[in-house]
């Protein structure tokens, strides 16, 4: 905001493309582990081209006349543009990647606290809106207008202040369930962790039996994402070692698996009780490009080589994301909304999920390919805001770390360590209410994206006129 004065749309592009790779470089270092350096730079640098565009729309806009000289009002288009160019990241391209969004910045912040009332990207809206306050602020103390500044202090330190004030309901509205996670763990991390796929189902096996003997009693046994990699529908030792866990909790359990069909292949999750057998099933609607699926692969491979050990392509899956699992403690079905992975970042999926009246957040995950990086902890903290977002507790489960639960109101109540076994069990709250970010779902998002576009093409084809601020 304080280096976009010039009424350029070249150099507002320059400034975002600067800022950008700066911010994604760092914060996506976790892709070179997983898939090279040059999948990590161009992820970096075409996310950065996408958030470049905020900065330029911005600078059209500010040409409408009405705001040509209205300094302090300019940090709504700033913050209307920032969130139109994160939205244009969540779809596009290839099914978007709405990682480190500006909001999910905040999860340890007062402004968390707006999230159950306009989600991902009213709280995007405010850390922009107040970036830009305090641009204004100290461009107003450097050119002595004694006004402008206090006014600027003073509605940056009440935005901050009032969602403190805010409560967050974490009661329990259709009674309790007992959780109980595992993470079993893989003996060689990064990209060769596939290759363990018997090794890793029979650690979630034990796992199972050391959770019970440790925390007694559960409801529901919570597994990772890819716990058992072999099917266990059509693998007869995948099912046994399934069944064994299943025997030895003695309650439904949720399994990470990958179902091959054809050419092609699904990320799914099944409720299994060892009994009856399988289940709902979810299939994951948002495959990773470049990382379950290869966009492109005959262009792609001459670059970069290493796609090719994604050897058959992932398919979206096309039912919401929840389950219903039975709860024998409770003598019903629960409905769980089921993010798997990357799928946390999407705001609509979890809309869907919790509108159909999911009751908690489970976030399966594998995070075996990242290494040591900050990856498994960015997800985290997505998972917290989702919680509060939504107003339900949320478990994420990894194979290897980092897992934890947060109650509704984000607070973080188990949290495991990278690279180990660990098992948690945990009584969390069934919630039935929907907050105003759940109810209202994409509109809000969808009527700014439309202002912001009505300012763009207002400033550029109506008035052509240099901005001063």
């Amino acid at each position: 905001m304080w280096s976009l004065t010039r009424d350029s749309a070249r150099w507002a592009f320059l400034v975002g493309a600067v800022w950008g790779v700066a911010h994604f470089l760092p914060l996506l270092w976790w892709a070179r582990e997983a898939a090279g350096a040059i999948p990590w730079v161009a992820l970096s640098i075409a996310q950065a081209m996408l958030m470049a565009l905020a900065p330029v729309m911005y600078v059209w806009i500010r040409r409408v006349r009405v705001l040509r000289n209205a300094r302090v009002l300019l940090v709504m288009p700033f913050a209307g543009a920032w969130v139109a160019a994160e939205q244009l990241r969540q779809v596009w391209p290839f099914g978007g990647f709405p990682w480190v969004r500006m909001a999910f910045s905040q999860t340890d912040g007062p402004l968390v606290k707006l999230a159950p009332y306009g989600g991902a990207p009213l709280v995007s809206f405010v850390v922009a809106a107040l970036g830009g306050l305090l641009a204004v602020g100290v461009g107003a103390f450097l050119s002595k207008d004694m006004v402008r500044v206090p006014l600027a202090a003073l509605t940056i330190a009440a935005v901050l202040v009032a969602p403190m004030f805010i409560g967050l309901d974490t009661r329990a509205e259709a009674g309790t369930i007992r959780i109980g996670a595992v993470q079993g763990n893989v003996a060689n991390p990064g990209r060769d962790a596939f290759q363990n796929a018997r090794e890793v189902t029979g650690n979630h096996m034990a796992g199972t039996s050391r959770l019970i003997e440790e925390h007694g009693q559960v409801d529901l046994v919570l597994w990772p994402e890819n716990a058992s990699d072999y099917d266990p529908r059509v693998d007869e030792k995948a099912r046994e070692m399934v069944n064994a866990a299943a025997d030895a909790a003695g309650v439904p359990m949720l399994v990470g698996t990958v179902r091959y069909t054809g050419d092609t292949r699904y990320n799914e999750i099944l409720v299994w009780d060892g009994v009856d057998g399988v289940g709902d099933v979810y299939a994951k609607q948002i495959p990773a490009a470049f990382g379950e699926y290869i966009p492109l692969r005959k262009y792609v491979r001459e670059i970069v080589p290493v796609v090719d050990l994604v050897s058959v392509d992932m398919s979206a899956g096309e039912e919401p994301a929840y389950l219903d699992v039975p709860v024998a403690a409770l003598g019903r079905d629960v409905r769980t909304a089921t993010i798997i992975c990357f799928e946390v970042a999407y705001d609509a999926l979890i809309q869907e999920a919790v509108q159909e009246g999911s009751q908690f957040l489970y976030v399966p995950t594998n995070n075996a390919s990242f290494g040591e990086t900050t990856e498994s902890v960015q997800q985290l903290a997505m998972t917290r805001f989702r919680a509060v977002e939504h107003g339900r507790a949320a478990v994420q489960i990894s194979t290897v770390g980092v897992s934890g639960w947060a109650g509704p109101d984000g607070e973080l109540h188990e949290v495991t360590e990278l690279f180990t076994a660990e098992e948690f069990a945990a009584e969390i709250p069934l919630r039935t209410t929907q907050t105003l970010a759940t109810r209202l779902g994409p509109w809000p998002v969808y009527g700014l994206m439309v202002l912001v576009g009505l300012g763009v093409v207002a400033g550029m084809v109506r008035y052509r006129v240099p901005a001063r601020g």
